[in-house]
């Protein structure tokens, strides 16, 4: 009878075990639903993004020294609303309003592109407007994605997203091209279209994107006992700056640490497209299909690297995809030519997308409390984003005063110096989950970190 009941029990727990563990492999609902909101809007976004760096160079004559800090700026003048967004998504778990009102944003930026009329301030106010949205959706986003995923399948989950969103990047500027034949250069058509794709996207957020009280630890209890602990004193209220004081947990300070040192070595894709112009001498027309060959590798291997990234360690991959952009310097550098040139720096470019991406975000997750994902979150990518504008910034200067063999030199020197500051930051204890409750200043000593982390 003893040994019936002891093997019953057993049974149940192994049972129970195996129910609650998530299938290998299997990736959530609300990812793929985020998933498909990020393919349409990248369609949206790319029909009107992949001649930007050839208008601003060649069409409007700037100099690399302003177009780099043009280039910063877009990329980096969204950092205090990435905080914000961030903090607004944590206050209450408004993460898919938040989410969703970036999105809108970007979709009506396409309007002000229609109405800008050609005039060069009117497509720089709407330009602006897209950065914005992209700022406030980009944390709120990707805390729903982790808080949607098991802990040992966040690469997985981050790397399947990225694919999504770079199919439409892949098949933004194509259908911008189609269009553009169609309608016999009628850019009129281009931003109708891509207005019509963002609003899509934006409804595909709101019909099949979970709210708050569908994932864990976000849901309206969880926000009534958060507001109820505040009140006792337990747990401050989230505040903006209170975001910053995340960066007292060790394990989260050392990936920020690694993330802006390696951007403020990482030039824009926009110049290296530049670059390869200027060595090949290909046709202008021929530009804006450069981004392709790049989103063809990346969406290639986003979900293979995410799969290593959770089997071997997320550091592995996210400083080894920084070695393969220190290869594309280098092709640049030396006197290669042709079609090994230009294969090498797509092919590079594209295994740096896939093994950085999203894998930083999975790195940075089990450092961060579930209540407080997105603010983290906006920090760590609002750092990388400042370290990314003065990369533009000086690699512009460098090419303007010195020019483009120097400037090169010293991206390759500056890359190689972050990769082993980076590598020597992320020890193989990069962190481990941080309870929803947990204040930095609470923080017992560090463990082993979870399986997938080490």
């Amino acid at each position: 009878m003893y040994l019936a009941t002891t093997d019953a029990v057993a049974t149940a727990a192994k049972r129970g075990r195996t129910r609650r563990r998530p299938a290998r492999g299997r990736v959530t609902g609300p990812v793929l639903a985020l998933g498909a909101v990020s393919l349409v809007t990248d369609i949206s976004s790319e029909m009107v993004a992949a001649v930007l760096p050839l208008y601003f160079v060649l069409g409007l004559g700037l100099s690399p020294l302003a177009f780099g800090f043009l280039d910063g700026l877009y990329n980096g003048a969204t950092a205090v609303v990435r905080l914000l967004g961030g903090y607004a998504a944590d206050r209450g778990g408004r993460h898919k309003l938040v989410a969703g009102s970036g999105y809108l944003l970007s979709a009506l930026s396409r309007l002000g592109l229609l109405l800008a009329g050609g005039a060069t301030a009117g497509i720089g106010a709407a330009i602006a407007a897209d950065r914005l949205g992209k700022g406030v959706r980009t944390a709120p986003r990707d805390a729903l994605i982790s808080l949607s995923s098991p802990p040992d399948g966040l690469g997985r989950a981050f790397g399947v997203h990225r694919a999504m969103d770079t199919t439409g990047a892949l098949l933004g500027p194509l259908a911008a091209f189609a269009l553009l034949w169609i309608t016999a250069d009628a850019y009129d058509a281009v931003f109708v279209v891509s207005f019509c794709f963002g609003l899509f996207g934006v409804l595909l957020l709101v019909a099949f994107v979970p709210g708050r009280a569908a994932l864990p630890g976000v849901g309206p209890s969880a926000g009534t006992s958060a507001a109820s602990a505040a009140r006792a004193g337990a747990l401050p209220r989230p505040r903006p700056r209170k975001a910053l004081t995340l960066l007292r947990v060790p394990a989260f300070r050392r990936v920020c640490a690694a993330a802006a040192l390696l951007g403020a070595a990482t030039v824009g894709d926009a110049f290296l497209y530049l670059l390869l112009q200027r060595r090949l001498d290909f046709a202008e027309s021929y530009f804006p299909l450069l981004p392709l060959g790049t989103a063809a590798v990346y969406l290639l291997l986003a979900v293979p690297a995410g799969r290593l990234a959770d089997r071997v360690g997320r550091r592995v991959p996210f400083v080894a995809g920084h070695g393969a952009l220190l290869v594309a310097y280098l092709l640049l550098l030396l006197p290669t030519g042709g079609r090994p040139l230009l294969v090498g720096v797509l092919l590079a470019l594209g295994v740096f997308y896939a093994a950085t991406d999203g894998v930083l975000m999975a790195l940075a997750t089990p450092c961060l409390p579930a209540d407080r994902r997105a603010s983290g979150m906006a920090v760590l990518q609002t750092g990388q984003a400042l370290s990314r504008l003065v990369a533009a910034a000086g690699f512009g200067a460098a090419w303007t005063l010195w020019g483009i063999g120097a400037a090169l030199t010293c991206a390759v020197l500056a890359l190689t110096v972050a990769v082993a500051g980076a590598a020597a930051l992320l020890r193989p204890t990069e962190g481990r989950p941080v309870a929803a409750r947990e204040t930095p200043q609470e923080q017992p000593a560090p463990t082993t970190p979870p399986e997938g982390t080490a």
